[in-house]
């Protein structure tokens, strides 16, 4: 019987949503908007503030851009951006050559105590930075090693290679194991092959990788505040100095130059993978 009355026109049952469905995306969209705005209202409140003519930046007072002028003749800060980069590059450099190395050794061969060395490789990402730089302050006092720029490279790579370490791993899970005796077979040496066969494949993964690392090293602050002298200070230590002296508006329009590139290296890479897509 209600087989039958199924198949007579005009008597599909309509779908009912099921009741507080309307009640539970209001509430859903409401919370996921104050997310939202608590994340970036203060952004976009630092970003206003960097043109504002009042150097309290507590109201506004009129629009002017003096203080990016003040801010590119800060030579203190732009020092401080100076040392960050130095230090930033080359702690991306040898991450992620030491990151890509050790996840392809970990994967290609099996030794003893392989799952020990894993567990000590991560330790890093999870040990506290206080308890990190202490005791890398420590070390180099007693190998004698002078602070600077030496020991922040060395500390910000022992923390920043694993998480190259975990990306490549993750990337060399779907790897064909035949690809490689592949390359072999026509001709290629162990080191040819991979250069030129895993190194591609592995390519999105170490990039992200040293984004990765070169993000966690320039903005790193607790770790080199235990291992900088007077002529490396990184920016994160000098914004750190200037902040706890009050609001500046040079603060606000280094930091909006921050975001705008950031914001440009995003809009970069959505086009670059809009082209790969496409082509």
């Amino acid at each position: 019987m209600a087989e039958a009355v199924a198949e007579i026109p005009g008597t599909r049952s309509r779908w009912r949503k099921p009741p507080g469905t309307t009640v539970q995306r209001w509430l859903f969209g409401g919370w996921t908007f104050l997310v939202f705005a608590f994340l970036y209202i203060p952004i976009i409140l630092l970003i206003v503030f960097s043109f504002n003519e009042s150097k309290l930046g507590i109201r506004w007072t009129g629009f002017t851009t003096h203080w990016y002028g003040v801010l590119f003749n800060n030579e203190v800060l732009l020092r401080a951006f100076h040392n960050s980069l130095i230090v930033a590059g080359f702690t991306t450099v040898l991450a992620t050559t030491l990151g890509t190395i050790g996840a392809w050794l970990m994967f290609r061969y099996r030794f003893p105590a392989r799952r020990t060395l894993g567990l000590l490789i991560f330790i890093p990402m999870v040990m506290p930075e206080v308890l990190m730089g202490v005791s890398l302050m420590s070390l180099f006092v007693q190998l004698g090693i002078e602070l600077g720029y030496v020991a922040m490279i060395i500390a910000h790579t022992t923390f920043c290679f694993p998480f190259v370490l975990v990306g490549v791993q993750a990337r060399l899970e779907g790897i064909d194991p035949f690809l490689e005796e592949a390359a072999m077979d026509l001709g290629a040496t162990p080191v040819q092959a991979f250069w030129k066969v895993i190194v591609p494949y592995l390519m999105p993964a170490i990039i992200s990788g040293a984004l990765m690392s070169f993000t966690l090293s320039f903005d790193e602050y607790i770790v080199s505040i235990f291992l900088t002298d007077a002529g490396s200070q990184t920016l994160p230590l000098k914004v750190y100095g200037m902040a706890k002296k009050g609001l500046s508006p040079e603060l606000n329009a280094l930091s909006t130059l921050f975001v705008a590139g950031t914001l440009l290296l995003v809009l970069a890479s959505q086009l670059i993978q809009k082209r790969k897509s496409a082509s």
